[in-house]
């Protein structure tokens, strides 16, 4: 059984996006980030992933999607607009089954600093939702 872990970031892919980003994350008060999840996977600004992520990446067990808010599939975003939720999130699903809330943007706030953090409350919540995660290492689809 293959499970999918979306991570699905407050941000859109697109240029104008980036820029709006970019906008967000240099207007934002000390305490606030406009996206968690890019700060878990892009240290904030950069535009390519921390070895660090990397690495965390690898040992999560499942095939990772790591998306832009204008690059998810109808499915999801249907799926965040039903359950009311905010970008960023980590979504899940195994074979079979339904997509899956594993984290909020508030989830993900203490994780950029802490990969081994997000990996245990990652862990944690896939096997409360029943999504298996492999042993195995895995690569990740962008």
């Amino acid at each position: 059984m293959s499970s999918i872990i979306y991570i699905i970031y407050n941000a859109d892919g697109s240029m104008r996006g980036k820029i709006g980003y970019a906008y967000r994350k240099l207007t934002a008060g000390s305490k606030e980030s406009p996206c968690s999840a890019c700060d878990l996977t892009h240290a904030g600004l950069n535009l390519t992933e921390t070895k660090e992520w990397t690495s965390t990446r690898a040992q999560i067990g499942a095939d990772v999607k790591q998306l832009h808010r204008d690059e998810i599939d109808d499915e999801v975003k249907n799926y965040v607009k039903t359950n009311n939720l905010r970008y960023p999130l980590v979504l899940g699903r195994a074979d079979g089954q339904e997509l899956q809330q594993l984290m909020s943007g508030e989830d993900l706030i203490g994780c950029p600093k802490d990969h081994k953090k997000f990996l245990e409350l990652l862990r944690e919540r896939t096997a409360e939702k029943n999504i298996p995660l492999s042993e195995e290492s895995s690569a990740a689809k962008i």
